[in-house]
């Protein structure tokens, strides 16, 4: 979501000293200043702020440690007892030197000193990358400091803003011009200051400011010069006097920049109307760091503020903003000006958004609140669903929560150019248009996706708007409870959607990133904007969301955990947070005494990167139990001695079933022993995968339970069934089971007929067939085929090609057709090629059922109809169909098609370049592609990293869609050579770390488990 090409990271000047057992001490830091400091930057950021050094001798002494001039300590103390030049009783061994040896060693020691003098009295300058450029001529004792764009000092340098001055509100006037693709702006920022301080700090970035005024209470406002450091995008004001604390001021800047052609701040973005007129528009996207692109800002979430916001437009143009329009004035200049109404509550920066565009709504009122879908006007007809199910959702919120949403109105925006699938702009949310839009003919599957992304964003609206994290580290306060809701409202509210299924899902495939080294806590550090990008991943949205889930199933009673986040809201309304908040409101809530402390147990979730591998085993009526981190790691990795309080639920043989068989026990040391009542056949733990671990059962228990199965497979829930499918997989992977052990388990699935348990293994089993395909096992690949086609051939077949409601069939229907006309089944390649030619023919009359178009595509792209498909997909209108025909374009095996479509969605001419990450995916998928997708990232990564910002989802997404199939020694030095080769382009991501993990582990699965598939199939 953000361009990052303009951070630059400090050197990290502490290492140049860290080993001077006599660096001198520093007086306190401002506590504000202490809490943020990045540790990359810490002897840079000695002093700034409001506690300049006050010691002379020790400034300079610090200056010259940082030459390495450790010598120069001048405590005379010190320098007796450190000094290389103090005298020592020689040796009785040694010679005396000769006269001309002590000449040498006297003319050398008074170079030393007279070197040391010369540089002790040259006039004091501050130091930068690039040395000393100019004396410092105003203090002794100034501190180091990076170098303004005008060559001044500039009077911060870390990457978090001081906290010595805080907005209380904006007044942002912005003028757009579409033609042009510019803006001007005019922002009057008032503020109030906490400590005394001579500069404010505030984020910019891409502005060219013309003009900056300052005025202090009711003084007269005078012009200020603005210094810029770029590498941190920030600007500074600095001033001779201290601005005092418990003062008011007002800074006004005027700007002028051009429209993002990103997908960033405030950018600009186009579509084509259906006469074929291009249509321009403009609208924001701010998270985490773009505000600052669009108007000068205190940019990070704990800066809350009220906005005023001002747009001018051509009159048939309309704007929208977070608030209601409050009047609209014409300008001389032909334009009109809105203005909305200053926000009712405090906001952080990334929250604020406005548009400028043709666009067309619908409307209804739900609860004192306008509720409204914009579109462009040719697809207001498909904007009816989502306004259904958000009036549903934002009732079922306002209920749930027992806080009303605060604003007057609350717009839901279509934007026909849009990298993220939403935004939870408070009062103004932004979608893809495959997010929000639901045509006529839209399949439940269509709907769902909708109906999710709809109620995600919503609960935002309490969950990160209401209430905000503190810093970008705890950003699973917002995501993970916004995706944990999300399937919780829709449980309630669109049943029919049938949700269970793809929250399960989710769950199981967050624990695949988890499982690795490079993985991070659910609450880590973040010190750099590429860090905060990397936040938005699985961990903090669904591994968040799945701990939350477990804490719920481990809480007695249905709503002790509904009322404890009902307190954490009301009790931090409007403000910041931070994780442990969350834990201490959920224990304040009335819980049984046998209960543990919520704070106790949740904290080891969040703190630790990963998850437990819980073992087990039974004998008569006694269970033993055991825990470790579950790490799939190379052998050179450290392996963790974590320990988790684990909610540990479980069910037998006697009673498996119903919600009344769950038994639950607390696993809090490393290996417990429990008592059963009786004597069981079989154990399964984590009744309904409701807990974030994985189960080995041992040699004995696997057999146990796929001889239940193998009897009778409806002894457990498919959510069971499914995470037993799931477990195995992964401890295969691990090397903790066999491959037999896996086969022996997935007999069973011939006669299986539920969703979940039939797509996990289907996507386990598609996994390890691309890796074999990928690996050049062609014969071994065949015989794997083959397997999968028997095991599910007669589900297979009882798959009719109609239309069907269910959401859940849908689901298994397109799984197992995609599959078996993937592998080239002959009545799937046929079924298909007849219904896309019936489509084709039919001029736009006939229409294919929604879960059945990717097959379909797919189908025609891999054979002779490429072309055809490709003209359909120029002519189509409809996204969620359009959005399936470039994955089935993006599916074929013609290498020039390949490389066509690649470089096509570099262009974003014919397709979007929002869509280049699922490009690259879907060529990755197969082995004619993979190979050219590689070469064609490592040939265009700078152009990929102007559109996508380094660190970001889609950037992640590009990286693991091209290496996790690799497997060999010789991907794996390609990909370490190249990404080593980017430095500050991209070398540190987290998601470079994942892939050479996953290259080692790819590696080591096909050297230890060949020789078993070979004997299984």
């Amino acid at each position: 979501m953000i361009e990052n090409s303009m951070f630059e990271e400090e050197p990290d000047v502490v290492d140049l000293a860290k080993d001077s057992t006599s660096f001198p001490s520093f007086p306190p830091l401002d506590p504000d200043d202490v809490a943020y400091e990045p540790r990359s930057s810490r002897l840079l950021v000695r002093g700034l702020g409001e506690n300049d050094l006050d010691d002379e001798e020790e400034d300079c002494e610090s200056s010259a440690r940082l030459l390495g001039m450790s010598f120069m300590n001048r405590s005379s103390a010190q320098r007796v007892a450190a000094s290389p030049y103090t005298r020592h009783s020689p040796s009785r061994s040694c010679s005396r030197p000769s006269a001309r040896t002590m000449v040498v060693c006297v003319l050398l020691l008074v170079i030393v000193v007279s070197m040391t003098m010369v540089l002790y009295l040259l006039p004091e300058c501050t130091f930068t990358k690039n040395g000393c450029p100019k004396q410092n001529k105003t203090s002794p004792s100034e501190p180091v400091y990076p170098i303004s764009t005008n060559g001044e000092v500039f009077p911060w340098a870390q990457l978090r803003l001081p906290q010595s001055v805080r907005p209380l509100s904006y007044d942002l006037t912005l003028n757009p011009d579409l033609d042009k693709m510019t803006f001007t702006g005019h922002s009057v920022i008032t503020m109030f200051v906490r400590h005394n301080t001579k500069h404010i700090v505030l984020h910019s970035m891409n502005l060219n400011i013309n003009k900056a005024t300052f005025k202090l209470g009711d003084e007269k406002a005078t012009t200020v010069t603005v210094l810029e450091f770029k590498p941190k995008q920030q600007i500074a004001v600095k001033f001779t006097e201290e601005l005092k604390a418990g003062q008011l001021c007002v800074l006004t800047i005027d700007y002028s920049a051009n429209l993002s052609h990103t997908y960033d701040g405030f950018y600009n973005s186009s579509y084509t109307d259906k006469e074929g007129n291009k249509k321009v528009l403009a609208a924001t996207q701010f998270e985490p760091l773009s505000a600052r692109k669009a108007f000068p800002c205190f940019d990070e979430p704990s800066f809350k503020a009220t906005f005023l916001i001002k747009i001018s437009h051509k009159a048939d143009y309309l704007a929208l903003s977070n608030m209601p329009k409050a009047k609209t004035t014409k300008l001389s200049n032909g334009l009109v000006l809105d203005e909305f109404e200053t926000t009712s509550v405090n906001m952080s920066t990334y929250l604020v958004a406005f548009i400028v565009a043709n666009f067309t709504p619908v409307s209804k009122n739900v609860s004192n609140t306008l509720l409204s879908v914009y579109s462009v006007p040719e697809k207001k007809e498909h904007t009816g669903y989502a306004l259904d199910a958000a009036s549903k959702l934002l009732d079922f919120y306002n209920n749930f929560f027992e806080i009303p949403y605060p604003l007057q109105k609350l717009d839901l925006v279509a934007i026909p150019d849009f990298l993220a699938g939403a935004m939870e702009n408070w009062g103004l949310i932004t979608f893809r248009e495959t997010s929000l839009l639901v045509g006529s003919h839209s399949s439940a599957l269509e709907k769902q996706v909708v109906g999710s992304v709809v109620a995600h964003e919503l609960a935002h609206q309490w969950f990160g708007n209401l209430v905000t994290m503190s810093w970008w580290n705890d950003l699973w306060l917002n995501e993970g409870f916004a995706t944990y809701m999300q399937y919780t409202s829709i449980q309630n509210v669109l049943p029919e959607l049938d949700i269970e299924n793809l929250f399960l899902d989710v769950r199981l495939r967050a624990m695949e990133k988890d499982a690795l080294n490079s993985s991070h806590a659910v609450s880590t550090e973040v010190n750099t904007p590429e860090q905060v990008e990397e936040m938005f991943d699985s961990v903090s949205y669904e591994k968040g969301a799945s701990i939350l889930l477990m804490l719920n199933a481990s809480l007695p009673g249905d709503q002790q955990f509904r009322k404890g986040i009902i307190q954490y809201l009301k009790q931090f309304s409007g403000l910041n947070t931070y994780t442990n908040d969350l834990w201490n409101s959920l224990t304040q809530v009335e819980l049984s005494s046998q209960h543990q402390n919520v704070s106790e147990m949740m904290s080891l979730w969040t703190s630790q990167k990963g998850f437990p591998l819980v073992t087990v085993s039974h004998k008569g009526d006694e269970v033993n139990l055991s825990q470790e981190h579950f790490l799939l790691t190379s052998d050179n990795a450290t392996h963790s001695s974590s320990l988790w309080h684990i909610p540990v639920s479980y069910i037998n043989n006697s009673c498996s079933l119903a919600a009344e068989c769950r038994q639950l026990f607390t696993l809090k040391t490393k290996s417990e022993t429990l008592k059963l009542p009786e004597k069981v056949k079989w154990l399964k733990l984590n009744y309904k995968n409701t807990g974030f671990y994985i189960v080995d059962y041992g040699k004995e228990g696997w057999s146990e339970l796929s001889d239940a199965l193998a009897n009778n497979y409806q002894v457990l829930t498919s959510e069971d069934r499914t995470s037993l499918i799931h477990n195995i997989f992964s401890l295969s992977r691990l090397g903790r089971v066999s491959f037999h052990q896996v086969h022996q388990l997935l007999k069973y699935l011939s006669n299986e007929t539920d969703t979940t348990p039939v797509t996990e293994a289907l996507l386990q089993l598609n996994t390890i067939y691309r890796l074999l395909d990928k690996h050049l096992e062609h014969e071994l690949g065949a015989r794997l085929k083959g397997y999968i086609l028997s095991l599910f051939g007669a589900l297979i077949q009882n798959q009719t090609w109609g239309e069907i409601e269910s959401v859940s069939k849908q689901e298994l229907r397109s799984a197992l057709l995609e599959t078996a006309c993937h592998f080239n089944e002959e009545s799937c390649i046929k079924q298909a090629k007849d219904i896309f030619k019936n489509y084709v023919e039919s001029n736009g009359t006939a229409t294919i059922p929604g879960d059945l178009q990717q097959v379909v595509f797919n189908v025609a792209a891999q054979s002779d109809d490429w072309s055809t498909l490709l003209t359909l997909y120029g002519k189509a209108s409809y996204d969620s169909e359009k959005r399936k025909m470039l994955k089935g374009l993006a599916s074929t095996q013609n290498p020039q098609q390949i490389i066509w479509i690649l470089q096509e969605g570099l262009r974003g001419q014919i397709v979007q370049t929002q869509e280049l990450p699922l490009v690259i995916g879907t060529v990755c998928n197969g082995f004619a592609g993979y190979l050219f997708a590689w070469d064609f990232i490592q040939e265009n990564w700078d152009r990929l990293i102007e559109k996508f910002p380094v660190g970001s989802f889609a950037i992640q997404r590009i990286i693991k869609s091209a290496t996790s199939q690799f497997s060999t020694k010789t991907h794996l030095d390609q990909v370490q050579s190249f990404f080593s080769s980017l430095k500050e382009r991209g070398s540190s991501m987290r998601s470079v770390q994942e892939a050479l993990e996953t290259i080692k582990l790819n590696q080591r699965w096909i050297d230890t488990n060949l020789a078993s598939l070979r004997k299984c199939l």
